[in-house]
């Protein structure tokens, strides 16, 4: 049997899911196990989001363009994408922007130019800010997603269920007030 190629990915959030998925523990050597990490924040190197990628666990909304970019490539080269975490799953924290009747330029002229004493100024070097999206989108309003982990961030115990059962079974079929499915 060919070993599972998995990645990560973390777009606009805080890494607390990454640092949940972290908390597997002991889990994490069965994973490495029965899976390559061909992509991740966390403990690769990898620049460029391989093709091929059985699974991949999306952490984060979509907030700019870079993201966009990103989620789209991520889809085109993934078998199961996994929403994982509420910014992922709802836009949660990311998407408190939206609530907002200001453009994105008056969002980001408050950020810098409103609260800054010293040197106020909205960064428009490339690359400094990525341009931002006119709302933040979770990811199934993007693009297809087979599964969902909720939480903020989601427990260890809930992201282990999810890998085990496609581990075991190649999706995940979860039931219960605490797991939804895609």
């Amino acid at each position: 049997m060919p070993r599972l190629k998995f990645a990560t990915v973390w777009l606009g959030g805080c890494s607390g899911c990454h640092m949940s998925f972290l908390d597997l523990d002991e889990f994490l050597f069965d994973l490495a196990a029965a899976a390559d990490v061909v992509f991740s924040p966390v403990g690769t190197d990898v620049k460029h989001y391989p093709e091929g990628v059985d699974v991949c666990l999306v952490e984060g909304a979509v907030c700019n363009h870079e993201n966009l970019e990103m989620i789209h490539r991520v889809r085109q080269r993934t078998k199961v994408l996994i929403s994982f975490g509420d910014c992922a799953v709802t836009g949660n924290v990311s998407a408190i922007r939206n609530i907002l009747p200001a453009s994105v330029h008056q969002v980001l002229e408050r950020s810098y130019m409103n609260h800054d004493d010293r040197n106020p100024r909205i960064p428009d070097e490339p690359g400094i800010v990525p341009v931002l999206l006119d709302k933040v989108l979770p990811i199934h309003a993007v693009v297809p997603v087979e599964v969902y982990i909720p939480g903020c961030p989601p427990p260890a115990s809930r992201i282990k269920e999810v890998l085990v059962q496609i581990l075991e079974h190649g999706t995940a079929q979860l039931e219960g007030r605490d797991l939804q499915f895609g």
